[in-house]
């Protein structure tokens, strides 16, 4: 992520990649440097556990909805909580980590998490259950919210993109190794089994994390400015194209949070059947979207940002028709097309955020993960209440729904965008 502008506030959020004034290069980590493959570990084991954790329930939610008697729409709380509460913590994190430290801010978060994570599987109801899940959303908030600036101060610039696509391995890692270990041991002995093996696996990566971090070398504590990061924050808001960027992440995050909270319920059911173990396989699938997220860069290059967001937008909405069928290769087809579709759109949009942004990146790129983890949250309730009153069909209805608002909101944005270009040429002639 390209760096803060040293004309935003002396607080900026913890996603900052020069949030504390280092110009000389020599000291930070790069490949084959003491300490480098250290903090690659480190860094990757945090990863893995913030996404573990983080999406812990959503391959259980038909075995949580059978344990406490819920609906689809009650259980699908157990995430969206967690995201939603994460989504809502990112700014106050990021603060925190600039007052305090990225390596702290780090280790705080994990051991809170994963201390919540070990209570977690003995949740007395599913009020207990959702709490707690809340409380762990918040203390995840901390992680995304330090790592970028840890690495942007501690990683040479020309190391950063690799160091951060470490880390970035270990989000996509933890979110799906997460899914299909729970779904397994599910199967074998239950939802609590399930999450009982997620929270140990995360005290695993968190121990690795605590023993592998180096110290941090180049970080500058700051002063906390509540009203200096308010005016960051609103100068963004009022920004007109990161307010589309903004939603565009939203509504693609909405259908992908509604497609694999529900999609589960859809798969133990008839005509389908699946045992658990095998629907917490079907996150296998998100491996398609490294490779489409990876197309990004290439896809923008060829047919420019707009040209690449309709296509990732006609492309899950091809995967979400495509899923209406009762045979489960169309189904599969379709999540491999949605999936596909949503990381390429999502990696564009969240690219063009710190490109549009001129001053206070870090805040906009924050802002653009509480808007994302918020259409998640949204996107796995209304989902599943969507399938409650509708089945399937009322799921992809709402998927849709969403995907209608992504091409909305891209075609005004084209029209905006030419008309700006045709104004100068409509004024030439009264200034001649």
């Amino acid at each position: 992520m390209p760096p803060a502008s040293t004309g935003a506030s002396t607080l900026t959020v913890a996603a900052s990649t020069q949030s504390s004034p280092v110009t000389d290069t020599t000291d930070r980590l790069a490949p084959g440097r003491p300490g480098y493959r250290r903090m690659s570990f480190a860094l990757f084991a945090a990863g893995v556990a913030t996404f573990a954790l983080l999406y812990s329930t959503q391959a259980l939610l038909p075995a949580v909805s059978a344990s406490f008697g819920a609906t689809a729409g009650q259980a699908s709380w157990t995430v969206s909580a967690a995201t939603g509460a994460l989504a809502l913590c990112v700014l106050p994190m990021s603060a925190l980590s600039e007052r305090f430290g990225r390596r702290q801010m780090m280790t705080a978060s994990l051991v809170i998490a994963v201390t919540v994570g070990l209570f977690v599987p003995f949740a007395p109801s599913l009020g207990w259950l959702i709490a707690l899940r809340a409380v762990q959303g918040a203390a995840l908030a901390g992680l995304p919210a330090s790592a970028m600036a840890y690495l942007a101060e501690e990683v040479r610039p020309k190391a950063l993109v690799a160091a951060i696509g470490l880390f970035v391995a270990g989000n996509s890692i933890g979110g799906m190794s997460g899914r299909i270990l729970t779904g397994w041991i599910a199967q074998l002995w239950g939802w609590r089994a399930a999450l009982g093996a997620v929270g140990l696996l995360a005290v695993a990566c968190a121990v690795v994390f605590h023993f592998m971090i180096p110290r941090a070398r180049n970080f500058t504590p700051g002063t906390l400015n509540p009203k200096a990061l308010a005016r960051t924050v609103g100068s963004h808001l009022a920004n007109p194209l990161l307010r589309r960027l903004y939603a565009i992440g939203a509504l693609f995050m909405t259908v992908f949070g509604a497609v694999y909270t529900v999609i589960g319920y859809r798969l133990v059911e008839a005509p389908f059947n699946l045992p658990q173990g095998i629907v917490g396989s079907i996150f296998l699938v998100y491996l398609v979207g490294t490779v489409s997220s990876a197309a990004a860069g290439r896809l923008v290059a060829r047919l420019g940002r707009r040209g690449a967001l309709y296509l990732a937008v006609s492309t899950t909405a091809a995967g979400l028709l495509l899923s209406l069928g009762d045979r489960l290769a169309a189904v599969l087809l379709g999540l491999v097309l949605i999936t596909a579709g949503f990381f390429a759109g999502h990696a564009v949009a969240s690219s063009s955020v710190s490109r549009t942004a001129t001053t206070g990146r870090a805040q906009a790129s924050a802002l653009y993960q509480s808007a994302y983890y918020l259409g998640s949250s949204a996107g796995g309730t209304l989902g599943a209440v969507a399938f409650h009153a509708g089945g399937w069909a009322g799921t992809v209805a709402l998927g849709l729904l969403a995907v209608l608002g992504v091409v909305s909101i891209t075609l005004y944005g084209t029209r905006a965008a030419r008309a700006e270009r045709l104004r100068p040429a409509a004024v030439a002639p009264v200034q001649n």
